[in-house]
């Protein structure tokens, strides 16, 4: 059964963020809120995290993994920024943007796209991530919690409890956000390709 955490949207509780991540440093599996929609997380180095959010999402293993980073200065250490890439990621971030980078040595193989060994990044905006992300002191594996027979991620905290009670650790709920995901933006081939368009506004990688 998940564990269930009501924190504050603006000011979240230290005690229920020093919690959550010792559910995750336990390798345990969490949905939480972001500033684009849902998602699911879980520490890099937790055994069988990648493998549950797999399976949850019903995910083959060409899927785009995100490494959700506090800060700028934490992307150098898990992928190759060129000036390029460096200039317009530092432009458009913290905001609901994806990239999709090549990984470094320091991201698991088993994290990054099989045949083009990228792997997806993203610094989000809300608070109870920062707060996150900023105790764990390492970016979260991530991806958006989007259900196979769903056509939109889920939004309730409470409905996201219900649906993966048996399956995840812990739910964040922080109140209802949004229903659009990250704007995906591929920058590994030294120019940006839009993937797919979300929160984030596409135009200025067109």
């Amino acid at each position: 059964m998940a564990r269930y955490y009501d924190v504050h949207p603006q000011d979240p509780q230290p005690r229920s963020i020093s919690q959550l991540v010792a559910i995750l440093r336990d390798g345990g599996l969490i949905a939480y809120p972001t500033d684009s929609c849902y998602a699911l997380g879980c520490a890099l180095d937790s055994p069988d995290g990648a493998e549950r959010i797999r399976a949850i999402r019903r995910l083959d293993d060409r899927h785009h993994f995100t490494l959700v980073c506090a800060e700028f200065a934490q992307l150098g250490q898990f992928v190759h920024l060129d000036n390029s890439a460096f200039r317009s990621i530092k432009a458009a971030t913290p905001n609901p943007y994806t990239f999709i980078l090549p990984a470094t040595k320091d991201v698991p193989k088993r994290f990054a796209h099989p045949k083009k060994k990228t792997v997806g990044v993203r610094i989000p905006q809300h608070p109870v991530v920062q707060s996150l992300l900023r105790e764990l002191g390492e970016p979260l594996l991530s991806s958006t919690l989007l259900l196979p027979d769903h056509e939109e991620p889920l939004t309730d905290g409470w409905q996201i409890k219900e649906e993966l009670d048996a399956v995840v650790d812990a739910v964040v709920d922080s109140g209802e956000c949004g229903t659009d995901p990250t704007t995906v933006v591929d920058l590994s081939e030294g120019y940006p390709e839009v993937l797919r368009v979300g929160a984030g506004d596409p135009d200025r990688f067109r």
